[in-house]
């Protein structure tokens, strides 16, 4: 044999390389045989590397499951793509011993050095000898056949789905004995074990299949099969990739589903955690899964999804929350996203403790724009006040709400299905919920616990420094005469349509910046307050993002007129002058390609700042990412850019502050750059 003495790292290196592509090359098999075993470190592999079959450990969990998932995935996201679970109910939690094998009766057996009874087997009673072995197919099906003759299969895993369903899988009914498959999502991402919604082929008989909470009660139906797709499922229709069928004869009832293209394509339907249900397909590079239809349209519309005295909420990326004097029954599956266990009450109900004899009542809080529970009773009497007193005398009555037409309505044991209705949409109604006499003590101790020491500590000297205020405000003539009005306005009632320059009269329009010491600059001041309303409190649901200088909301005014409200974080660093610089700059700009400022808000210590809303958004939104961006074909793209052409060009040439920048000092020059990086000169229509 040949080689170099001279260079002995060269050939090191060499066979280094060979046997990294003899590793990369080589597979596992995809069989497992009588006498063979599988330990968690070793898998199965589908002849074209698609499956594999092997031991996993989902998220951050300790517990081992045998499972499939799609071997060309890259390894990080491995937990999102497992198809099927084993063990679902019972895992392995001993990975030195662990193993799949086939027991002497032709059974595939999960067991470890510890146990005495199998984790999970495909218990088939009838006898079959050695004579079995067991194979994952390229369609992802996990078969146990007879060796000696493979047309004859005992058992596969598309008879048991677990989540979800692969091209060539079966949802059915066996009209025979009336066993029915169906679809359960995991409890939480971290737990494979059955959860609360299921999806599967209508009990009550007929062609459509149903979502369910608890496996009865249903919330979706996907309505009749008419040739095509299914009726209350249109999307079906409008996908061409892939190829939906369904039969139904004296045997069985089944739905199933294949790709129309030859082309292989990673693809599931599956039900997922929060209750819906997804055909999803996997986009090569982008490491994701795409969605490509699903239901229900709203998760609202998914039953008990945020358990018992939950509050679901609208549009946001965590729906649920507990209501006002409860606490989840499991913060650790509830920050998993499962909210099956609901919440419960912080304190007892004075009606349940005997022992407590002080006299004290239960009371009701008022929640306001909610969609009601379900499973009210309804109780014929005259008034709100003789409903309040009828839910007071029943101590299993959690809240009641009352209207003139429905009259009144009472709940009795959990409340499941509260939604919280957002401004503008449905209309919601009242409910009062019933809480405990030590929460309403505890509300109210929370604001007048101080009491005492406000009145020694702050009160006393209040008064001092209120009249000397007053005589400071009185000798510099600040204090407003009599009826005299406050120069803010409401926003919720201000018409932007009309020219800025043009609001009420001179006096208003110059309050921004007259209040900082500031005279040239028309823009009206609005009150803290207002702006306040028109975001919801500056909720997080009406949060559009946040940049370096603070968050930005999404306000609507009575009219309906959409804004952007950007509030000015006191840790980002810019004081004063910056917020300054920023409404004199931004005030004197206009042009079609930037974002039009329309006033401002300084009050409570706060500086905000009101924008014209982007509806569009901003053109990063479109430009880096992976699917917005192929939206924008050519003709797009050069309106773009001739776009911000003519937004730099009006900034660098014609707007009126350029003699102003000029004349900045060096530091103020670099911070007004760094604002008009922050001007939306991506408000180009597209």
């Amino acid at each position: 044999m040949l080689t170099n003495t001279r260079n002995p790292w060269l050939f090191s290196v060499l066979l280094l390389i060979l046997s990294y592509y003899i590793e990369c090359f080589s597979t596992a098999g995809d069989t497992l045989s009588a006498a063979e075993s599988l330990s968690v470190s070793e898998s199965l592999v589908s002849q074209g590397s698609i499956f594999e079959l092997g031991f996993f450990k989902p998220g951050t969990s300790s517990n081992i499951y045998l499972g499939i998932w799609y071997k060309k995935f890259d390894v990080m996201v491995k937990d999102i793509s497992i198809v099927w679970v084993a063990n679902r109910e019972n895992p392995l939690t001993d990975p030195s011993s662990s193993r799949l094998e086939l027991s002497e009766d032709g059974n595939l057996v999960l067991l470890d050095r510890s146990s005495k009874k199998p984790y999970w087997s495909t218990n088939l009673a009838f006898p079959m000898s050695n004579s079995t072995e067991a194979i994952i197919g390229g369609d992802g099906n996990f078969v146990l056949r007879d060796r000696y003759n493979l047309s004859t299969i005992f058992w596969e895993s598309f008879d048991h789905p677990t989540d979800t369903l692969l091209p060539g899988g079966k949802l059915r009914i066996d009209k025979i004995t009336g066993k029915s498959k169906q679809l359960i999502s995991w409890k939480n991402s971290e737990d494979p074990a059955p959860g609360m919604f299921s999806f599967g082929l209508d009990p009550n008989g007929g062609s459509q299949y149903v979502l369910e909470w608890n496996r009865s009660q249903s919330y979706w139906s996907s309505g009749i099969w008419n040739g095509r797709f299914f009726n209350l499922a249109p999307e079906m229709k409008q996908n061409s990739i892939f190829n939906y069928t369904f039969v139904s004869n004296e045997n069985e009832s089944y739905f199933t589903y294949s790709l129309n293209n030859s082309t292989f394509i990673p693809s599931r339907f599956v039900i997922n955690i929060s209750g819906m249900i997804q055909q999803q397909m996997w986009l090569a590079g982008h490491c994701n899964w795409n969605i490509s239809w699903f239901q229900p349209r709203q998760k609202s519309n998914v039953y008990a999804l945020c358990g018992a005295f939950g509050m679901s909420y609208e549009n946001v990326s965590n729906p649920c929350q507990c209501l006002q004097g409860f606490e989840p029954f499991s913060v650790k599956d509830t920050k998993l996203y499962d909210w099956s266990g609901g919440c419960v009450r912080k304190s007892s109900l004075q009606c349940e403790d005997s022992m407590n004899t002080n006299g004290e009542r239960d009371w009701f809080l008022k929640k306001s724009n909610v969609r009601l529970p379900v499973n009210s009773k309804v109780n014929l009497t005259g008034s709100a006040t003789t409903c309040e007193l009828v839910c007071m005398k029943n101590c299993s009555c959690a809240a009641y709400a009352y209207n003139s037409s429905s009259g009144c309505m009472i709940w009795e044991g959990p409340l499941l299905n509260l939604q919280q209705l957002s401004d503008g949409g449905e209309a919601g109604q009242d409910i009062y919920l019933r809480l405990s006499a030590s929460e309403h003590r505890s509300t109210s101790l929370r604001g007048n616990k101080w009491n005492v020491w406000v009145i020694v500590s702050v009160l006393l000297p209040a008064t001092a420094l209120l009249s000397w205020l007053c005589i400071w405000f009185l000798s510099k003539g600040k204090v407003k005469p009599k009826g005299e009005k406050d120069s803010s306005n409401d926003l919720r009632l201000f018409d932007f349509s009309a020219e800025i320059h043009a609001i009420n009269d001179a006096s208003n329009t110059k309050d921004c910046l007259k209040k900082r010491g500031k005279k040239d600059v028309e823009l009206p001041l609005f009150s803290y307050e207002s702006v306040s309303a028109t975001t919801n409190n500056f909720s997080d649901a009406n949060k559009l993002g946040e940049g370096g200088f603070g968050p930005v909301y999404k306000g609507k005014l009575l009219k309906g007129q959409e804004i952007a409200v950007k509030m000015l974080s006191k840790r980002s660093g810019q004081g004063l002058e910056e917020f300054r610089n920023e409404i004199t700059l931004i005030a004197k700009l206009q042009h079609r390609n930037l974002v039009r400022l329309l006033g401002c808000c300084i009050e409570l210590d706060e500086n905000i700042l009101i924008y014209e809303y982007m509806p569009n958004r901003s053109l990063d939104f479109f430009l880096f990412d992976p699917t917005k961006k192929q939206t924008l074909d050519w003709r797009a793209r050069f309106q773009i850019i001739e776009g911000v052409a003519q937004g730099l060009l009006y900034l660098h040439h014609y707007s009126r502050i350029l003699a102003w920048l000029e004349c900045l000092e060096p530091m103020k020059h670099k911070q007004t750059q760094i604002g008009l990086l922050e001007l939306s000169l991506g408000a180009v229509e597209i």
